[in-house]
């Protein structure tokens, strides 16, 4: 979508201090029309050159009335922390790194506004040093979490003072005036104080920038929501405001099956239900945290991870979906970990224990709780007061974890089978029912994690399949998927997603029953334009998706290009593409290769015959191709292997129409234009580079037929029959016969190209085929004085589906051992 490239028109109103230029409601630079929350992390806000990114992230993905959440600007936390530590310590290094952290922010606040704001938030900042320095040479314990939160202050009025100048009208919020908990361990919200204190402060038709991680309890005094409580600052600004969605920019595009910084075959999760995102926040997932899914436990609001390194990219959706996302499974782990077991807790009593602890994992009847190693002495405490021993044993934990996988019995005995040689303490399956853990004696290594996703994992990449066409060969192919999806091993992954015509369209992202695919489409395919499916296609929520053109439109294929910049794979029956003029097939050619996107047209030239894949297996083993010939049009075959003057040709040719053997206008076959795409597709499978204009085409219809209509060129096709009966006994003069050739040859690096109608030798390979069946020979240097034939049927709904089959399931063979590489941008 673009941005308005109008002139903004500025407001001038006065604050406190200075005047301020700010973007007007009416003539903001927002692209976007719902209202939602965006999180931004540190590692999106920690440069000029990220916060620049932000900005146009904001502009293109928000609308006024939205909320930001904001991080503290990169290392600012960190920088705060190590301040606080000195200041504990009396170490000389204080000031000096106070000093550092003041020049960063001010950098920060210099390369972004103008003088004016600048000066403005630069006072505001050297007030705010002079009051951490006062907190840290009195008490700085006591101001602990006063100190952390000005890294979050800094970063949203800095961000909300960029977009007044740039994008529109916004406030910054600090989250202290009127978000409330009730203490630092449990986090829970006082909701019914927080959404009527931030009601108030609102501004209508304004962006509102808040601050992540801090908060204020009852007394209030200031707190946090725990490292990495900016997510869940998000989702909280979610319950109070009933925003529809949350966005979480980070430096990772999603949610992965493992921790991609260890395991890089891990695969990016497009959509996990609400159970299994919370259970991987609870198990260590590196993106999700504990607490960030409480806030939306109603599951009315759904939430979204994307990069802001990559705001193209699609993430990782979490919500309420259907059978596909609940598929999918994922590893995770935690070491560091400590095993308690006591009498007490078996029974009631452990599980009570459990969720006092919040335990990792529990069982209750072997008497075990897995805890962290900070909760050791609280347990410890707690037991004393059951006047019970306690064993604790350093552990680690790695899980499985899928939707209600522990109903899974197959899932469960897999993952038994690959710790089957590891020091496994215990296995337990979690409460929620959606993980499945195992204790291990010994930290979790890096190996062992991939090992354990590998085998956990493999068989489970989503390849979603779109067709588009749905007349005589795509039904066909509809007709004879589900038998392919239940007996093709490489088709296993595969699931019917869309089906399409030229006007409607019906797209369903938990799949389609293949077996009713047709009355499906009947019933619920709704119109639809290209903008509709492009945005579909650059958001699918599939490992590959496999678009399957059986149209014969041109303006189809070009949305081929789109496809390929997206990685999505095309399997096309359609030859419009692969005909194109050279510059736009070598455009196709070069984006389908740097996005990994197959492009296989198999039936685009012979229908099911293997000519394509005849051509391909030669050059990869090394042979040159020299010529390419044949008879490759199934009408034209039938007409010229039928006419034999008995009856005129115009009689054949109404009689071909009428069986369905032509095109409803046979000039189509007549004119050569169909061979000529064939014979251009053929040659430049060969490796050659020609246009449609290097194939000299003879055209078997007259000039003073051409530019007739439909019905007036049957009315008057009796004109063509003098001409084609004079071919015909020429030829028989000589004990020969016509018939439609294609021929391609290269000599001397002189490269000729022709379909014609020739005169050839009752003895030519090309003169006595079956009627409607396509002939096609090539010479090679391994192929040279005796040539590879390729015969049969040329033509027909069962074989060209087929075909279609065929690349179908090669497409699918190749992606099995294709590993998406996993960028964390943040950490370049």
């Amino acid at each position: 979508m673009q941005v308005s490239s109008r002139k903004p028109v500025i407001e001038k109103y006065m604050t406190q201090d200075n005047l301020v230029e700010q973007l007007t409601v009416a003539h903001n630079q927002l692209a976007k029309h719902a209202t939602n929350v965006h999180k931004f992390g540190g590692s999106s806000l920690a440069s000029t050159q990220c916060i620049e990114r932000v900005v146009d992230i904001i502009r293109q993905h928000c609308q006024l009335n939205d909320i930001i959440v904001v991080s503290a600007n990169g290392k600012t936390t960190d920088a705060l922390f190590a301040i606080f530590q000195c200041a504990i310590e009396q170490s000389p290094e204080l000031e000096e790194k106070i000093t550092q952290l003041e020049n960063m922010q001010s950098e920060l606040i210099n390369s972004l506004l103008n003088a004016a704001s600048a000066a403005r938030l630069q006072s505001y900042l050297t007030e705010d040093i002079k009051q951490m320095k006062a907190w840290l040479s009195d008490q700085p314990e006591t101001h602990h979490a006063d100190i952390l939160a000005f890294g979050e202050l800094w970063s949203a009025r800095l961000l909300s003072s960029v977009l007044n100048e740039r994008v529109c009208p916004a406030i910054f919020m600090d989250a202290r005036d009127f978000l409330v908990i009730d203490n630092e361990q449990e986090y829970n919200v006082d909701y019914s104080v927080s959404r009527p204190g931030f009601e108030a402060k609102l501004h209508a038709n304004h962006l509102t920038v808040v601050t992540g991680y801090i908060c204020r309890d009852s007394q209030s005094v200031t707190r946090t929501l725990g490292r990495n409580g900016s997510d869940y600052s998000a989702t909280i600004m979610a319950a109070i405001s009933h925003a529809n969605q949350v966005t979480l920019w980070t430096d990772v595009d999603g949610i992965y099956s493992a921790d991609p910084r260890f395991v890089p075959q891990s695969r990016k999760l497009h959509r996990l239900p609400n159970g299994v995102a919370k259970e991987l926040g609870r198990l260590g997932n590196p993106v999700l945290h504990a607490n960030t899914l409480k806030p939306l436990a109603d599951g009315k609001t759904h939430l979204h991870v994307a990069s802001s390194f990559d705001p193209s990219v699609p993430g990782t959706e979490i919500g309420r979906f259907g059978q596909l996302a609940k598929q999918e499974l994922s590893v995770t782990y935690l070491n560091d970990l400590i095993l308690a077991q006591s009498q007490s807790f078996i029974g009631d009593l452990g599980r009570e224990a459990g969720e006092t602890f919040a335990a990792l994992c529990a069982d209750e009847t072997q008497g075990l709780i897995v805890i962290r190693q900070e909760q050791q002495k609280a347990v410890s405490q707690w037991l004393a007061a059951h006047d019970t021993e306690v064993a604790f044993t350093p552990v680690s934990i790695l899980a499985t974890v899928g939707h209600k996988v522990t109903r899974q019995g197959n899932v469960k005995a897999k993952f038994k089978r690959t710790l089957r040689h590891q020091k496994v303490l215990a296995v337990v399956d979690a409460w929620s029912g959606h993980s499945v853990i195992a204790i291990l004696s010994e930290p979790c290594s890096v190996e062992l994690l991939n090992n354990v996703h590998h085998d956990m994992t493999k068989d489970a990449k989503h390849i979603g399949l779109v067709v588009a066409g749905l007349g005589n060969i795509g039904v066909k192919f509809l007709e004879m998927l589900p038998k392919q999806l239940a007996r093709i091993p490489a088709l296993e992954n595969l699931h019917l997603v869309g089906l399409m015509t030229s006007k409607k369209a019906l797209i369903n992202t938990d799949g389609i029953d293949a077996s009713h695919a047709l009355s499906l489409f009947e019933q619920h395919a709704v119109s639809f334009d290209k903008a509709l499916l492009s945005s579909w296609l650059k958001s699918h929520p599939y490992d590959e998706l496999i678009v399957v053109d059986i149209t014969p439109s041109e303006k189809f294929s070009q949305l081929y290009l789109e496809f390929f910049k997206e990685g999505i794979h095309v399997i096309c029956a359609n030859k419009w593409a692969a005909s194109a003029p050279t510059p736009k097939y070598n455009e196709l050619l070069a984006e389908a290769k740097a996005n990994n996107s197959q492009w296989l047209g198999s039936t685009t030239v012979g229908a099911g015959l293997p000519i394509n894949y005849a051509i391909q297996d030669l050059l990869k083993s090394g042979d040159q191709i020299c010529e390419i010939s044949g008879i490759f049009s199934g009408t034209l075959s039938w007409l010229f292997e039928t006419y034999d003057g008995s009856v005129p040709f115009s009689t054949l040719l109404l009689d071909a129409l009428e069986q369905g053997i032509t095109e409803p206008d046979p000039r189509e076959d007549l004119s050569g234009r169909d061979v000529q795409r064939k014979l251009l597709i053929l040659a430049r499978a060969a490796g050659f580079e020609l246009s449609l204009e290097d194939v000299e085409r003879q055209d078997l219809v007259p000039n003073e037929l051409q530019a007739m209509t439909t019905e007036e060129f049957l009315a008057n096709a009796s004109q063509i029959d003098d001409f084609f009966a004079t071919q015909l006994n020429e030829a028989k003069t000589s004990q020969a016969c016509i018939r439609y050739i294609a021929r391609f040859n290269v000599k001397d690096g002189k490269i000729k190209a022709k379909v014609s109608l020739e005169c050839l030798s009752k003895n030519d390979a090309f003169a006595t085929i079956t009627p409607c069946d396509n002939i096609f020979q090539i010479r090679s240097l391994w192929y040279q004085e005796n040539p590879l034939i390729i015969r049969g049927p040329g033509a027909g709904r069962d074989v060209t589906a087929g075909g279609l089959h065929s690349d179908l399931v090669t497409v699918c063979q190749n992606l099995a051992n294709k590993q998406a590489v996993v960028k964390i941008k943040g950490l370049e």
